[in-house]
């Protein structure tokens, strides 16, 4: 496969220091998690915390602590909570836990951010005794070793926590502070690093010290891992599934034949998985969609049947490696859900912001000819049905490219983790605007703009 790597600099855009976030943890930080709709992040912590900051004034507004006995290496926040903030916390004791604090006393379910803006940034009202009003409220135990990553399902019902140990655990939620295993799954021959699960479907990812990605559904009340994924040559530290709609990539005004051909690929195969490696690489994969099942002919109807004719598993392949701009292992990659930009961090303490586009001459036809046909179509099977093979064969219909570059980023200090987020500072010059977060072994948290030239 040709991989979809260019770079050209002086990049096009800027990376800049908007504020470190303070006072910062006097140990390692390992990774943060900005709330789904506060202006406020979770960092977690090598001192067995949970620091909460505030996003408008970049200020520490509360300590979780005394629920675990070891380092906590990471933190997720439930998403659709009603009128309360649901934190997951995954420590090196073995164990994850579920803390709970009531926003608004519970009487909104989705507060205004702007409101939300006001409650947690008025520095001079706030409680001395916020840390109190999170409540450890269960802890799961069940894995044999260190706890390496817990991540909730789209819907906020499963709960997925992965291990040292080499298993994957899914929990369910029957009711408040009440948690049931559901699947625990050893599929992988090394202590796996990171669990991530679909934007829009039950489908859970994890990554390995085996080099593999795994995935997993339910199957008749059975989990499963229904697909493999191989390529990369050394431990996978990080995954994350693009945003529904990836707004990177836009139709062109006048497309054609192959970039419609590629739309519709993309759009049959759904979000792409991402994923970094300590093999220096950050590799893009799709999902070869299946075929839908043949129609009876007609005048008959269905027979029926206890043998499942439609197997569950799925193929998933490598369809691009971006460009190989670190220097040692990148521990985490993001996918903005905003831009459809990538970031990515690791051990070499650089932040690398890449971008997709369009190949040039993409909007050629074969024969040379612009396309001017805005109602070219991709090629599809009788049942509707793009091949995603078919559509972009050789990764050759869009590039990813490097547009930021920050070396030393935390000075002599490895960054554990990058994300997104929405941006609520009174600097901001629109809701749209998003800054990148980066936690390292300094302890400190820092958000940085992206300033495109």
């Amino acid at each position: 496969m040709t991989p979809s790597s260019s770079f050209a600099p002086p990049f096009k855009a800027t990376l800049s220091l908007l504020s470190s976030l303070t006072p910062p943890s006097a140990s390692r930080a390992w990774l943060s998690a900005p709330h789904p709709y506060l202006p406020i992040i979770a960092t977690a912590s090598s001192d067995k915390s949970v620091r909460i900051y505030s996003l408008t004034s970049f200020a520490l507004l509360s300590t979780i602590s005394g629920g675990h006995k070891r380092s906590i290496r990471s933190c997720a926040w439930k998403p659709g909570a009603k009128g309360e903030s649901v934190l997951a916390t995954g420590s090196f004791d073995a164990s994850a836990g579920i803390w709970r604090r009531w926003d608004d006393g519970g009487l909104v379910p989705r507060p205004d951010p702007e409101e939300q803006e006001r409650d947690y940034t008025n520095g001079d009202n706030a409680d001395e005794d916020e840390d109190e009003e999170w409540r450890f409220a269960v802890v799961l135990d069940g894995h044999e070793s260190e706890v390496k990553s817990v991540a909730w399902s789209a819907g906020g019902q499963f709960l997925a926590t992965c291990s040292r140990d080499k298993s994957v655990w899914i929990w369910e939620e029957m009711e408040d502070d009440n948690f049931e295993t559901i699947a625990v799954l050893q599929e992988h021959e090394g202590d796996v690093k990171c669990v991530v699960w679909h934007p829009e479907e039950e489908l859970l990812a994890s990554a390995s010290y085996d080099d593999t990605i795994r995935l997993y559904r339910e199957d008749l009340d059975d989990w499963t891992c229904v697909a493999i994924v191989k390529g990369h040559d050394s431990t996978v530290w990080a995954l994350d599934f693009e945003p529904v709609k990836n707004p990177s990539v836009g139709t062109p005004p006048n497309p054609s034949t192959q970039q419609n051909t590629y739309l519709a690929a993309r759009e049959a195969s759904g979000p792409r998985l991402i994923s970094s490696s300590d093999d220096l690489s950050i590799r893009v994969w799709r999902r070869i969609p299946k075929q839908k099942p043949t129609a009876p002919p007609a005048g008959q109807g269905k027979i029926p049947s206890i043998i499942r004719t439609n197997s569950i598993e799925e193929e998933w392949v490598q369809e691009a490696t971006l460009p190989q701009r670190h220097d040692r292992a990148v521990y985490s990659v993001a996918w903005s859900e905003k831009s459809g930009k990538v970031v990515s961090t690791g051990g070499d303490g650089k932040i690398i912001v890449y971008e997709e586009r369009w190949r040039p001459n993409t909007n050629l036809e074969g024969n040379g000819r612009q396309s001017t046909n805005g109602d070219d179509t991709a090629m599809a099977d009788a049942n509707g049905t793009v091949d995603a093979a078919e559509g972009d064969p050789d990764g050759s219909t869009t590039e990813w490219v490097v547009v930021a570059e920050m070396e030393e980023a935390h000075g002599v200090f490895e960054i554990n983790g990058v994300c997104w987020s929405r941006r609520f500072d009174k600097g901001k010059q629109g809701d749209d605007e998003e800054i990148i977060l980066s936690t390292g072994d300094d302890g400190q948290v820092k958000a940085w703009t992206l300033d495109v030239s």
